[in-house]
């Protein structure tokens, strides 16, 4: 059975398992919303639209994943939150409220005192991320030195802390190590140790288990689990892993070529997606016990900037598509008050999609 919400270990395989981080449904206002954003690169036409009109919510002690295919736009988004765009690329619309705060209004200045203290940020390729300069213990330490005011010596000790909350073994030892002689999973867990050297709010995860085998995979899972537990952590998880999404989050954001095609809790995505590209992306998951059997392919790719249908972004892949209704825009409709499709047949009852699990 392919992995659905309560049938994954977290990195790769299917396993039976609860999965009591999920929380109830969140009241008032979100630690983190962003509404309308688009981002596109100046300079004519055919560079617009590289994301477009992309709104969610993030609440205090949930984790959402942003998923997609790559290409779809989610990285982009993720370091549009922070600032890091490239030099290039621009956000044109839209806000991003963090902590009621339009961070996409902030000074540089303001951004540098947000980044590492009250959001924390994990970047996919720990090697290309950390300083080969420095020890990692100054690394850490920086940061409670930038932020804190701490004195060299008192963030050092904080540093060592944290690598021990991390698991990292012999963690005195290891404040004086180098990242090139670290093992993959301990590079991100140093990147962790850092994340979180300010206690954030929010901490954005792009790809954090990309590269590592299953048992880092589901080690680097359960300590962003506790650490969600510890610090009523809030997560925005940037991943194209699906067993990663079962086993951790509590909703989901769709992203498909710069587009939201789907919102919905985690639950809803494997049982009953509400979008064709959603329900693609489930049948192109390896069956577990079904061996010797052809894996479903999504044909043909996901279209560059400036090459974007007029109609649905995903019309020209879609077995479901009908040209007649397909080929013109589809707006992003409510279906309940937590889920939302940009597809017009799926939204108007001319469409039930297929989940990976059924009741």
């Amino acid at each position: 059975m392919t992995p659905g919400p309560e049938q994954h270990n977290g990195a790769g395989g299917a396993t039976a398992r609860s999965r009591p981080d999920n929380q109830p449904r969140p009241g008032g206002e979100p630690l983190l919303a962003v509404k309308g954003l688009t981002i596109d690169l100046p300079g004519g036409a055919v560079q617009r639209g590289l994301v477009e009109d992309v709104t969610f919510d993030v609440h205090k002690g949930r984790a959402v994943a942003l998923i997609g295919e790559s290409g779809c736009g989610k990285s982009l988004t993720s370091m549009a939150i922070l600032g890091l765009l490239p030099a290039a690329v621009g956000v044109v619309a839209g806000s991003v409220l963090f902590d009621g705060v339009d961070l996409l209004t902030c000074t540089k200045r303001q951004l540098r005192r947000i980044r590492g203290g009250p959001v924390g940020m994990v970047f996919q390729e720990p090697m290309s991320s950390l300083n080969p300069t420095m020890t990692v213990g100054d690394q850490i330490a920086e940061v409670r030195r930038l932020h804190l005011g701490e004195r060299r010596s008192v963030a050092l000790k904080q540093a060592r802390e944290l690598l021990e909350r991390v698991g990292i073994p012999k963690a005195e030892k290891r404040l004086r190590s180098y990242p090139h002689e670290m093992s993959g999973g301990m590079q991100q867990r140093v990147m962790i140790a850092a994340a979180i050297a300010c206690e954030p709010k929010l901490l954005i995860a792009d790809e954090p288990t990309t590269a590592l085998d299953v048992t880092i995979q589901a080690e680097i899972l359960e300590l962003l689990r506790d650490l969600r537990r510890d610090l009523d952590l809030a997560v925005l998880l940037v991943t194209h892993d699906l067993g990663v999404v079962a086993d951790f989050c509590d909703d989901v954001v769709v992203m498909y070529a710069g587009h939201i095609a789907e919102r919905t809790p985690v639950d809803g995505l494997f049982y009953e997606p509400k979008h064709p590209y959603s329900s693609a992306l489930l049948s192109a998951v390896p069956q577990s016990g079904r061996a010797r059997t052809s894996l479903t392919v999504i044909r043909g790719r996901v279209p560059s900037a400036g090459q974007f249908p007029t109609g649905c972004r995903f019309q020209p892949r879609c077995e479901h598509s009908v040209d007649s209704f397909c080929t013109r825009p589809q707006a992003d409709t409510a279906l309940t008050d937590d889920r939302r499709t940009r597809c017009g047949r799926v939204a108007g009852g001319d469409l039930t999609l297929k989940g990976a699990v059924r009741g």
